[in-house]
């Protein structure tokens, strides 16, 4: 047995509903890992699994979907996801649905091990937003000598979608706030402001045209724009705007898209290597300690440094 600690959602609601508690990891079986969480990821999901006005009857809730840690347990011939595997190794797990604590249990398949070149609050903020890139790139087909213009640039999926977009040869247009446009340049995409005359900018730095557009942000105004430049809608892709994907038939991603989860586990070994091979990295902006798991919420919903949030356990 191993003693955990774990933040829960007692109820649905803000960081307010989150409750601290002590569980007990069994050891773990054939086929699984227990991993001592050295930092846990914050995205924008965890906080949705809580949100206000779903069923009680799922309740309580544990949060967090990646973390990066050091094996504490193997089960009988049991080899993790990158292979082989042994106590005291630095690894990443993803994904997972308790990240929010001390240390984990998971299936050995989703166990990776941890690219040096990162730290481990930027190990357990890799594979969700990285996958995530990956799929949109994949969706929307981009090839060497192409632009795409990719939608809130400088948010977490926004900086992995340059970096894996200039890797294969592309130009990135990056929309963003003014005070983030360093960001998008340090990743080498031209930034573009939000706002009003959005589409005549964008049209302004990229005189041959626009191939593809990704949208991290949800919003009408990204969605009317790259509508307006780009004649095939398949070349469109949200990751957060679903309500006009069907009437104006643009793709998504997400756990609404069965093919979604599948390409994700696929690509989590091709991401790992770029970052192994320090060709793709992680903005940290804030971590916390696992006892303010409230508090980073809130950052987490609110505004905050640029780059990723982390616990640190």
């Amino acid at each position: 047995m191993t003693q955990a600690r774990r933040w829960v959602a007692k109820d649905f609601g803000g960081p307010e509903v989150l409750e601290e508690i002590h569980v007990e990891l069994p050891d773990p079986g054939p086929g699984e890992a227990t991993v001592e969480v050295r930092a846990a990821g914050m995205n924008p999901a965890d906080y949705k699994h809580f949100g206000p006005g779903q069923d009680q009857r799922l309740l309580p809730l544990t949060i967090g979907y990646e973390v990066a840690g050091v094996i504490l347990a193997l089960g009988p011939d049991t080899e993790i996801g990158s292979g082989g595997g042994s106590v005291g190794d630095e690894v990443v797990v993803f994904q997972v649905y308790d990240g929010y604590a001390s240390a984990v249990n998971a299936p050995a398949a989703d166990v990776f091990a941890k690219p040096s070149t990162l730290t481990f609050p930027e190990a357990a903020n890799l594979l969700l937003v990285g996958t995530t890139a990956a799929e949109t790139l994949h969706v929307v087909g981009l090839s060497a000598g192409e632009t795409v213009l990719v939608h809130g640039a400088a948010g977490a999926v926004g900086t992995s979608v340059i970096q894996q977009a200039r890797l294969l040869g592309a130009t990135v247009i990056g929309t963003a706030h003014e005070a983030d446009f360093d960001a998008v340049r340090r990743f080498g995409a031209t930034p573009v402001a939000y706002g009003a005359g959005l589409e005549e900018r964008a049209r302004r730095v990229a005189p041959g045209g626009v191939d593809a557009a990704i949208d991290t942000v949800g919003v009408d105004e990204a969605i009317d724009v790259s509508l307006a430049l780009i004649s095939d809608r398949l070349r469109i892709v949200s990751t957060a705007a679903f309500g006009r994907a069907k009437r104006d038939g643009y793709q998504t991603v997400g756990a609404a898209n069965p093919a979604s989860g599948p390409f994700r586990a696929t690509a989590r070994a091709s991401i790992l290597d770029l970052a192994a091979h320090g060709k793709l990295t992680v903005p940290i902006g804030e971590t916390f300690s696992l006892s303010e798991a409230p508090r980073a919420v809130a950052a987490l919903q609110g505004k905050h440094p640029y780059g990723k949030l982390a616990l640190v356990p």
